[in-house]
């Protein structure tokens, strides 16, 4: 993989995930290869090693990839349905935002009534709510719940529905 220009501004993660999707689909990295070490993505996008997991959690989360024991992450190629059922959750959530049933502002159900409606543990409901925080779909207030993100307010922070602080 050749040294590319540095990523820089905000959420470079998706940047890295954007960068690594487009490889994948023109063949660079195809089904059942290895992805470069988190150590080698960092040295070429020139970010820290968190930045480069939570770029490829979100390709994990689109089911592009998958990580396997002592093999690293594998890429999976383009996945029609997701594969596990927290993507099921999180994409039927994006699909909810998407489409505005779940409006700027809006609250998502409680983990507990997201786990009644689709019979799954918590930390499944955890993960799924996980992916679409990573996105930028959702924000989680302390002690009120998680709610659709607004849009961006003044110096480029996300807005959130409680009082101005």
């Amino acid at each position: 993989m050749a040294s590319e220009r540095w990523l820089t501004g905000g959420q470079v993660y998706t940047q890295i995930a954007d960068r690594l999707r487009a490889r994948i689909r023109s063949g660079e990295f195809p089904p059942g290869h290895p992805l470069p070490s988190e150590a080698e993505l960092c040295q070429v996008f020139g970010v820290a090693r968190n930045t480069v997991r939570r770029g490829l959690a979100i390709l994990e989360a689109e089911g592009l990839l998958a990580t396997i024991p002592s093999k690293g992450r594998v890429v999976l190629g383009e996945v029609t349905a997701p594969s596990y059922r927290y993507q099921v959750i999180a994409a039927r959530l994006r699909e909810q935002i998407v489409r505005g049933d779940l409006a700027p502002g809006a609250g998502l159900p409680s983990e507990a009534e997201l786990r009644r409606q689709y019979r799954v543990s918590r930390n499944t409901v955890r993960q799924a709510l996980s992916v679409l925080e990573l996105d930028g779909l959702i924000v989680a207030e302390q002690g009120r719940g998680r709610f659709v993100r607004q849009e961006q307010g003044e110096g480029g922070r996300p807005r959130t529905s409680g009082p101005a602080p």
